[in-house]
């Protein structure tokens, strides 16, 4: 077979028309509009549905429950299922002998009869005492700021729904400018990168984010500030910045290993870089959460995490011997596993019964 210059085969190969660099502009531009029009789109039905998506951001909330770390007493009165207030229990405080050693007393309102007349009473209701929420309500305190929430609410919203067809028609721009291989590689960075995606937002929805609120609670108790209520539009920025950090936090190992498989950069780099990683970590964790420390650091750790596995794979790429380092790999990856299930069994069981026994 004859042998064919190095640019017929790049024109064969790729199967795609020279294009001039107008025609590059035309294209570029209707991938702006298209883009626009998608985001636009779902922004306008997130507008639309804003009542059920802030019920969605405000589950965690409701899921959080008080960290006990100091020897505070709480007492919470409900109506229903309504929780009407909570308050602290002094020390000679009338209600620091019915709630004893306990960290809470849950008391109920309830009608009562005397005679004739119906009358309202407190009682603790029938059965074991469960362990109460934050009772934070959620407030706007300004006529525009429903509006703000709103706003919010659907340009969040509207980004993750139209975030597929986005990089759709981004591909569609740059796939035919790319080779057989690196096309392969972006295939399967996207297919994974977006899988990571949705596990980090997960993660964060439902495991970090329950425990971040009540650590910013906790926060404030701890400086004698009252936590029972907070803005709409503060609550709903913060829920919403980290949720999306964190699903973008998660990507990083796709990108990271698609530049290695490309060849742009290599596991010597990767460990080089490391302490300028932990330092960009924590400042993500700065800018994209609150400014305490507790929830900096529960969401820098699991990016920190993330860029070691992704070192470790890095690493077992380069071996020779692929079979003896893909056991030192999983044997790894299952020890860091071990260690993150033990440590949220010590959050959910061991730590309560630490302060209790501290705390006597």
């Amino acid at each position: 077979m004859a042998y064919k210059p190095e640019a017929e085969q790049s024109d064969e190969d790729e199967d795609g028309p020279i294009k001039s660099f107008l025609e590059h502009l035309e294209d570029l531009r209707w991938v702006l509009i298209k883009s626009g029009v998608t985001v636009f789109v779902t922004m306008v039905v997130c507008l639309f549905a804003g009542n059920y998506l802030v019920r969605v951001l405000e589950w965690p909330l409701h899921r959080a429950h008080p960290l006990h770390l100091s020897k505070t007493q709480t007492v919470i009165i409900s109506f229903g299922t309504n929780q009407l207030s909570s308050f602290k229990v002094g020390t000679n405080d009338a209600f620091s002998t019915v709630i004893g050693t306990n960290s809470f007393l849950h008391l109920e309102i309830v009608p009562i009869t005397v005679g004739t007349n119906q009358l309202l009473g407190l009682t603790v209701p029938p059965g074991p005492q469960e362990e109460p929420g934050l009772g934070i309500q959620i407030i706007n305190q300004s006529p525009a700021g429903s509006f703000i929430v709103a706003t919010k609410v659907a340009f969040y919203g509207g980004l993750l729904i139209s975030a597929p067809l986005v990089l759709y028609f981004i591909a569609q721009f740059v796939f035919p400018a790319l080779k057989m291989l690196e096309k392969k590689y972006i295939y399967r960075g996207l297919f994974f990168g977006a899988g990571l995606f949705m596990s980090g937002v997960c993660f964060c929805y439902f495991v970090l984010m329950p425990v971040a609120l009540a650590a910013s609670a906790q926060y404030a108790e701890w400086l004698g500030f009252s936590a029972s209520q907070w803005r709409a539009e503060e609550y709903i920025g913060f829920v919403c910045k980290f949720m999306l950090g964190m699903g973008l936090g998660f990507e990083l190992p796709v990108v990271v290993l698609t530049l290695v498989k490309i060849g742009v950069l290599s596991y010597s780099t990767l460990a080089r870089s490391r302490r300028y990683v932990i330092v960009i970590v924590f400042v993500l964790g700065a800018v994209l959460t609150t400014p305490e420390v507790i929830t900096q650091v529960l969401m820098a750790i699991p990016l920190w995490g993330l860029y070691e596995i992704t070192v470790m794979i890095a690493w077992y790429w380069e071996q020779p011997d692929r079979a003896k380092a893909g056991r030192r790999l999983i044997a790894v990856l299952l020890g860091l596993i071990a260690l993150v299930v033990a440590l949220w069994l010590g959050y959910k069981h061991g730590l309560p019964w630490a302060l209790e026994h501290w705390r006597r």
